[in-house]
């Protein structure tokens, strides 16, 4: 069973934005990896997407261990930054 670290920044943003940590769980748990960033330190880190009621959510965590997830940040993406399919950014 995977544990959940959660930043102090990422908490923030998820009350600013009105996500709850299950939304970000099930993200994590079931989204799709749209951005994989192997180089980040200390930890690779990858972008999820996921779909809820029809509203895409981004999810950015970074596996610390097979056992840890730490998450980074969760965020509504903006249609007007991103393909329709919100995998990726508009040039």
């Amino acid at each position: 069973m995977k544990s959940f670290l959660w930043r102090e920044h990422a908490l923030a943003r998820m009350t600013e934005r009105g996500i709850e940590r299950q939304a970000v769980i099930d993200a994590i748990k079931q989204g799709e990896v749209i951005r994989d960033y192997s180089d980040d330190k200390p930890y690779p880190s990858r972008l999820r997407l996921y779909w809820i009621d029809g509203q895409p959510l981004h999810v950015v965590s970074a596996s610390a261990s097979d056992d840890v997830e730490i998450i980074i940040t969760a965020y509504y993406p903006d249609p007007a930054l991103w393909e329709p399919d919100f995998k990726r950014k508009l040039p």
